[in-house]
C-alpha cells in the first residue's frame, strides 16, 4: 500500500519544477534569499553587537545603526545595479576598476590600521571604508567584460590567460600588502574560478592553482601570527590563549546552542568571550542563539543564492551575463565558504565576514549592489523581462480599479 508520504513526494517535486520553469524563478530566488540573509543579518548583528555596542560607545544601538545606514545604501545601489542597462553598465567598469585601485592604493598612504590591517580609509562621520571590498566586484565585471569581447577567441589558453591573471594577480598583490590576506584568498579562489568557466585546460589550470598555493605559502611563511594560526588550527587546545582562543570560543557557543538554540539574545559569548563576535564570528553567535536549526536556514539560503547563480549562468546566451553571474556566485559561495569553515574549525582563522551576515558596512554595501547585478542578469533568461513587464501592467491595472 503506498503511503501518504510517497504520494505526496511526486507532487511536491512536480510543483517544484513547475515553479523553476516560471520565467522570473531565478529572478525571484535571488531577490527572496537575498532579502532573508539580509533581514537575519540585521537582527544578528544587533543581538551579537549589543554587549560590545553598549561598552564601547554606550549605547546598544550603535553598531547596528551603522550597519542599518549601508544597508540602505546597499538597496538603492542594488535598485540602482537591477535597472541600469548592461550596455551602460560595461562601460563603468574600467573607471570602476581604476577608481578601486586607486583607492586601495591611498590606503598604504592614508590608511587606518585596524587590527594589523592597513586597508581602510576614514570617512566624515566616523565611518570608514574598505576599498579592497569593492575590488571583488570590479575584478568580477572586468573579467567578465574582457571574456564576453574574447568569446570566439578562449578556446586558445594565451586569450584566457592574458591580461586577466596579470591584472587580476596585480589588484589581489595590492590586497595582500594590506596584510589582508582573507580578501585576497577570495579574489585568488574568485581567479581560479573564473578561469575554469572560461575553459583553461586542465594542464594551464594546474599551472595557475600551484602559482596561488605557492604565492599564498609565501605570504602565510611571512607572517608569524599566520604560522601560528595554520598551525594551531587542528589542535586550538595547544594555545587556548592566544592562536585556539577563537576556534575554542566559537565551538563553545555552537556547543551550547544545541539544536534549538538558547534564544535570540541569550548568547554568552557574545559578552566578550568571543572576539569578532558581531563580524567574522556572527555564524557562532547563530548558532548558540538559535541553534543548529538556524545555522541550518542559513546554510540552504546560500546554497539557494549559489543554484540561482548558477542557473542565470547556464540559461543565458549573453556572453556578460554567464561570466558575470558565475563570477559573483564563485566570490559569494568561496567567501561564506571560508567563513563557515573558520567558523566550524574546519579551516584556519582568516578575517573574512560572512556576506550579508557579519557587520561590515564596506562588505554589506558592495555585496548588495553585487546582487543588483545579478537581479539584472537574471532578466536576461528567456521570458524573464515580458513577465516582469507583465507583472507591472497587471499592478498598474489594478491601482486604476482600486482609484475607481
Amino acid at each position: 500500500m503506498t503511503s501518504t508520504a510517497e504520494r505526496r513526494s511526486p507532487a511536491i517535486i512536480e510543483a517544484a519544477r513547475r515553479t523553476l520553469e516560471r520565467p522570473l524563478a531565478s529572478y525571484q530566488l535571488v531577490l527572496g534569499s537575498t532579502a532573508l540573509l539580509l533581514g537575519l543579518g540585521l537582527i544578528m548583528v544587533l543581538s551579537a553587537s549589543s554587549v560590545y555596542a553598549l561598552r564601547s560607545y554606550g549605547n546598544s544601538f550603535a553598531i547596528v545603526e551603522r550597519q542599518l545606514i549601508f544597508a540602505v545604501l546597499g538597496v538603492i545601489g542594488a535598485v540602482i545595479a537591477a535597472r541600469i542597462p548592461l550596455r551602460v553598465l560595461r562601460k563603468l567598469i574600467m573607471p570602476f576598476l581604476l577608481g578601486t585601485v586607486a583607492l586601495i592604493g591611498a590606503t598604504f598612504f592614508i590608511g587606518v590600521d585596524v587590527n594589523g590591517n592597513r586597508n581602510w580609509l576614514a570617512l566624515p562621520g566616523g565611518f570608514q571604508v574598505q576599498p579592497s571590498e569593492f575590488a571583488k566586484l570590479a575584478v568580477v565585471l572586468w573579467i567578465a567584460d574582457l571574456y564576453a569581447r574574447r568569446q570566439k577567441y578562449l578556446g586558445t589558453p594565451r586569450y584566457v590567460l592574458t591580461p586577466m591573471v596579470p591584472v587580476a594577480g596585480a589588484v589581489a598583490a595590492l590586497v595582500v600588502g594590506q596584510h589582508d590576506l582573507g580578501t585576497a584568498l577570495v579574489l585568488f579562489a574568485l581567479i581560479g574560478g573564473m578561469l575554469w568557466v572560461a575553459g583553461l585546460p586542465a594542464k594551464q589550470m594546474s599551472a595557475v592553482i600551484a602559482g596561488i598555493f605557492v604565492v599564498l605559502v609565501f605570504f602565510v611563511a611571512t607572517a608569524p601570527h599566520r604560522v601560528a594560526r595554520l598551525l594551531n588550527f587542528t589542535d586550538p587546545l595547544a594555545d587556548p590563549d592566544n592562536a585556539g582562543f577563537q576556534s575554542i570560543h566559537s565551538s563553545m557557543a555552537l556547543a551550547r546552542g544545541g539544536f534549538w538554540g538558547v534564544g535570540l539574545g541569550g548568547s554568552r559569548q557574545k559578552w566578550g568571550s568571543l572576539p569578532e563576535a558581531h563580524t567574522d564570528f556572527i555564524l557562532s553567535v547563530i548558532g548558540e542563539e538559535l541553534g543548529l536549526l538556524g545555522t541550518f536556514v542559513v546554510l540552504v539560503l546560500f546554497i539557494v543564492l549559489a543554484f540561482a547563480g548558477i542557473r542565470i549562468a547556464s540559461r543565458t546566451d549573453d556572453p556578460f551575463v554567464r561570466y558575470t553571474a558565475a563570477g559573483i556566485t564563485i566570490w559569494i559561495m568561496s567567501q561564506a565558504v571560508i567563513n563557515i569553515g573558520m567558523v566550524l574549525g574546519l579551516l584556519p582563522v582568516i578575517g573574512i565576514p560572512l556576506p550579508l551576515i557579519s557587520y561590515g558596512g564596506s562588505s554589506l554595501l558592495v555585496t548588495l549592489v553585487a546582487m543588483g547585478v545579478l537581479i539584472n542578469c537574471a532578466k536576461t533568461e528567456p521570458g524573464a523581462r515580458r513577465a516582469l513587464a507583465a507583472g507591472r501592467a497587471n499592478r498598474a491595472r489594478g491601482r486604476v480599479s482600486r482609484r475607481s
